[in-house]
């Protein structure tokens, strides 16, 4: 198993595997329990998401797309009707 994602904290490396899970890759999160530690570790580099090597490339595909996702900044939208003045 090889780790492919480093997530900033144990719901974004959920959402990764998720995201693998659903696309037909096993993935499996490391550093649920470290979590807890954190007072005594470095709080960033505990939650980990791991596949298996011949899942390697084509999870490496759907993270490139996460992140490319990701990083786009988000812009609200107005709904007609939504809003009421005040």
């Amino acid at each position: 198993m090889n780790i492919i994602y480093r997530a900033s904290d144990i719901l974004e490396a959920h959402i990764v595997a998720g995201m693998l899970k659903a696309d037909g890759i096993d993935a499996y999160v490391g550093g649920h329990y470290l979590q807890g530690a954190v007072g005594e570790l470095s709080p960033m580099g505990y939650a980990n998401v791991f596949v298996d090597d011949e899942d390697t490339d084509a999870a490496l595909s759907i993270i490139k797309e996460y992140e490319q996702n990701s990083s786009e900044p988000v812009q609200d939208e107005v709904v007609a009707g939504s809003c009421k003045p005040a």
